[in-house]
């Protein structure tokens, strides 16, 4: 299946479909008090989502949820404790989750990789791989109480060894180790969840080169353009696929 996205200069308009016990769609986003996460939740919130915004700044992950309409769950994902807190957090409050947006993540060392440490490594797979681990694990009880149970990866393109050996493409002129060996960890780990829990749609999300912070705002696309994938697949009616991996454009290969 291709899908294909609309230009990005109004919300999404995917009808949802999801019969929810309170017929809202109850959605948490990490790292979602900036950037794609933000936006994200505006966009959702837009489409009729109960938005769970979650960040680790309590002060700016509150101020964010206060403008959006979102309610606010303090949440740091390299932190088993504080990932265990936001998921009894939302035990408590909405008693299920239907879609689940890893989205939390850092780029790391940008250039020469020769002066990269273990240290440097650790800190970027604790956010982008073993992060999504933790608040997967944590948050799975929540999701299979719900009728239609998604979980959504933001990888890139970064993370594709096509992408990045295609001179064709900017992904091939940057050097980000870490964070491009992540996103890859990231896209494999996407394809074995889709395997392996079974009743869950579990895909991925190439944002492409946006604007944001993790870039120096030096990115091509607006920050709504690099949520058009992520909005995508979190308003999908059930049966939509698992184990994909897209961009705003439509599928991309797992390579």
């Amino acid at each position: 299946m291709v899908l294909a996205f609309p230009p990005s200069k109004r919300p999404w308009s995917g009808s949802l479909v999801k019969a929810t016990i309170e017929g809202m769609t109850i959605t948490f986003i990490t790292g979602a008090n900036k950037g794609i996460g933000r936006e994200t939740a505006r966009r959702l919130i837009a489409c009729g989502h109960t938005v769970l915004l979650g960040a680790r700044d309590r002060e700016r992950g509150e101020e964010a949820a206060a403008a959006l309409g979102a309610r606010f769950v303090p949440v740091d994902v390299t932190d088993d404790a504080s990932v265990a807190a936001a998921a009894a957090d939302v035990a408590e409050h909405e008693g299920r989750l239907d879609v689940l947006i890893n989205n939390a993540g850092v780029q790391g060392p940008f250039g020469d990789p020769g002066d990269l440490t273990a240290a440097d490594a650790r800190a970027v797979l604790d956010v982008n791989v073993i992060g999504v681990v933790r608040t997967t694990t944590a948050f799975l009880p929540l999701l299979r109480r719900s009728d239609d149970p998604v979980i959504i990866n933001v990888s890139s393109g970064m993370g594709s060894l096509a992408f990045t050996h295609d001179p064709g493409r900017s992904e091939s002129h940057v050097v980000v180790p870490l964070y491009a060996s992540s996103k890859a960890a990231l896209t494999m780990l996407t394809t074995q969840y889709a395997r392996g829990l079974k009743g869950i749609r579990v895909n991925a999300a190439d944002p492409g080169y946006t604007a944001t912070d993790i870039n120096g705002h030096s990115g091509s696309q607006t920050v709504t353009e690099g949520t058009d994938a992520i909005v995508a697949l979190a308003t999908e009616g059930p049966g939509a696929g698992t184990g994909r991996f897209i961009d705003r454009h439509g599928e991309i290969a797992w390579s």
